[in-house]
Order: structure tokens, then C-alpha cells, then sequence
């Protein structure tokens, strides 16, 4: 990490993980001198990380939370992580999204948000495995103005399925329907990625959708905060040479987007500025 007295909080924290993940552990004291910041700063860095549950505070300094590959958390429970990572990159992906379409969107966070900024896109087609995703489109298609469908609205295709802690649908059922399909793009959730184990998820009946999913999409496109480069869950169901296009934030430290960039054809960092663009 290079010394810079003028970055921000976030981007502090998010150099502060990538080096605790990438070296196993790190001490405030050296914490302080490559950040040139004080030792109260590092130490609320990492109070603010330890909330997130990303690092975890030891004598001195911090180390990684080793979570299970099988831990599953709840939708409600991502849902109040890295808000502003996520409508950065709901918007930059909607952006993607080709009017008269026929799209897809998988379970997740952050596809979640992508829908809410997919509902001005007129006549897609969306097809979701996603209860949640779902209901946004439902909820708009109807005009307030006269009670009628709203002119434009989306056609919303939900797969049937075995619901998770994630509301997604998964299973025998869903894979069925998604698998008769043919989609011009899949705007893609991910629990993990990282370049040994490409995409994963911790539910195997998940990984199994989600692998039909892919196979169904003529392009590939992951959205995804920079939370989850380096993370691993039990069931890997996608490469990264499946993978066009990775959105993500600006919490991606320089050394993530350097190995990305040598496994991915594209990356789009949401929510820099052409200044931030610049100086990178």
C-alpha cells in the first residue's frame, strides 16, 4: 500500500482489508506509517471493519474472518452492506441494459438495486430467479395515473423454485425453466469471486441455477462490491473466462484490479470520477 495522507475513509478501509486478506494479519503500527494517518484513525478503520464482519480486531492489530463456505446469510442482513457500492454499480449496469431486451437477473443485494434503476428501460424482458427482484417490477407496472399497465413495463418471467435465505429460487424447477431459455444478457449476483475458484456461491442447489443461468446468456455480466474478491464459497459453478464484464466499486484496491484485468475482458469500477480515473 502507498503512503497518501488524502484518501478518503472508504478507500483507506478497503486498502486496510485487502492487506490484511492478502498477508493473513497486520499491525496498527505499520498500518500507520504505510497510510501516513494517525493510530486513532487505524484503529477506527478497523472498529468500522470489524462491524462490517470482514476483519477481526486482535491485540495490536486485526486478521481475517474466516467464514465457512457453507454459511448462507439472509437477504435482510445483506441488505444494510455497502449501500452506496451497490447503487454505484446498479446504476453503471442499467446503463447496460438494452431497451426491447431480454435480460436476466439473479438472486442478491445488488441485483436487487439494479432493478430498481432497470424500471425507466421500456419493454424488457426480464426473467429472475429472484422473489424480491420480482416484486420491484411487479409493484411498478401498473400506471398511477390511470390504474392500467404502465406503457413500457417490463415482462417479468419468475422461475419456480425452493426458496433460500437469499429469496432466490433454486432446485430441480427452476433450473428447468431457466434452462428452456435464452437471454441477451444475465446481470449476475455473486457470494464470491476470485480467480482460483472463479464464481461460488455457499448453497449447491444455488450453484446449479446459477450455472444454468450462465449457460442460457449470450453475455455475462457479474455485478458484484469489491467485498467479494477473494471470497470462496463451497459450490464454484462459473470460470472466469465465462465472465464478460465485472462491475464493481471503488473499494477495489490497485492490486485486485490488476489480477482482474489479466483474467477478465472487462471491468468497470462504478461510482470514480474522471479525476479518480486519472490518478489511477
Amino acid at each position: 500500500m502507498s503512503e497518501n495522507q488524502n484518501l478518503l475513509a472508504e478507500q483507506r478501509r478497503a486498502l486496510i482489508l485487502d492487506e490484511v486478506r492478502r498477508r493473513g494479519g497486520v499491525r496498527v503500527n505499520e498500518l500507520t506509517r504505510k497510510l501516513s494517518v494517525s493510530d486513532m484513525t487505524v484503529r477506527r478503520d478497523l472498529d468500522a471493519l470489524a462491524r462490517q464482519g470482514v476483519i477481526e480486531k486482535v491485540h495490536g492489530g486485526a486478521v481475517p474472518v474466516v467464514e465457512a463456505s457453507t454459511h448462507e446469510p439472509g437477504f435482510e442482513a445483506k441488505s444494510t452492506l455497502e449501500l452506496t457500492a451497490k447503487e454505484d454499480i446498479a446504476r453503471a449496469a442499467a446503463a447496460m441494459a438494452v431497451p426491447g431486451s431480454a435480460i436476466a437477473l439473479s438472486g442478491g443485494t445488488t441485483t436487487y438495486a439494479l432493478a430498481q434503476h432497470l424500471l425507466d428501460v421500456p419493454e424488457l424482458t426480464v426473467v429472475t430467479n429472484s422473489v424480491r427482484v420480482a416484486d420491484v417490477f411487479h409493484a411498478a407496472q401498473r400506471s398511477t395515473a390511470t390504474g392500467g399497465p404502465r406503457a413500457g413495463a417490463a415482462t417479468v418471467v419468475l422461475t419456480g423454485g425452493v426458496r433460500t435465505p437469499s429469496d432466490s429460487l433454486v432446485g430441480p424447477v427452476a433450473d428447468q425453466a431457466i434452462g428452456s431459455l435464452h437471454f441477451d444478457v444475465l446481470f449476475l449476483g455473486v457470494h464470491g469471486i476470485s480467480v482460483e475458484a472463479g464464481l461460488s456461491t455457499p448453497n449447491l442447489a444455488e450453484a446449479e441455477t446459477n450455472r444454468r443461468f450462465v449457460q442460457s446468456a449470450r453475455r455475462v455480466v457479474v455485478v458484484a462490491d469489491h467485498t467479494k474478491w477473494g471470497t470462496v464459497g463451497l459450490s464454484s459453478f462459473a470460470t472466469l473466462e465465462q465472465v464478460d464484464t465485472f462491475i464493481t466499486d471503488s473499494g477495489l484496491s490497485a492490486g485486485a484490479r490488476e489480477e482482474i484485468e489479466e483474467h477478465l475482458p472487462g471491468l468497470v469500477v462504478a461510482g470514480e470520477t474522471a479525476a479518480d480515473l486519472s490518478e489511477s
